[in-house]
């Protein structure tokens, strides 16, 4: 029972698509975090020197009084006020089209490459030569036709 088992979970792990998948998943991930360096460190400073050095990642948004003497972090980590961390989303949004769109146009080639591939129209096979029996009767057919006439 049990060897059956096992022969059946290795026949499932080491089939080609679960295989694939996985290659799949970590590559994906992967592309995720490059996309993510791609938005923190080259364009968000862009956004920044275009918007005059703002910074997203330090934008939020203070819900409540800040105690004097204290900055709106500080008050937050000791419970004194909500901070809602907008900047962060910002951020992740951008990440998120960058990353949508980049998907977009790699599915997109590929369905279309698949599309063409299955629309094109298989090439005509030549008709295949008939049996030497089915040509001589054929032949004899034709030449009786002929004295016919």
């Amino acid at each position: 029972m049990i060897k059956k088992f096992a022969s059946d979970f290795k026949e499932f792990a080491f089939q080609g698509n679960l295989l694939d998948m996985a290659v799949g998943i970590i590559i994906g991930g992967a592309f995720g975090t490059l996309v993510k360096s791609l938005v923190d460190d080259i364009f968000m400073p862009f956004v920044g020197f275009l918007t005059g050095g703002v910074n997203f990642s330090d934008k939020v948004l203070v819900l409540g009084d800040v105690p004097e003497g204290k900055t709106a972090k500080a008050a937050a980590e000791a419970g004194e006020v909500v901070l809602v961390t907008y900047g962060n989303f910002v951020t992740s949004f951008i990440s998120f089209l960058i990353l949508a769109f980049v998907l977009f146009l790699v599915i997109n080639k590929f369905m279309t490459a698949l599309k063409n591939k299955l629309e094109k129209p298989a090439e005509a096979e030549a008709p295949a030569a008939p049996a030497e029996d089915i040509a001589l009767l054929t032949e004899i057919r034709d030449l009786l036709k002929s004295q016919k006439s």
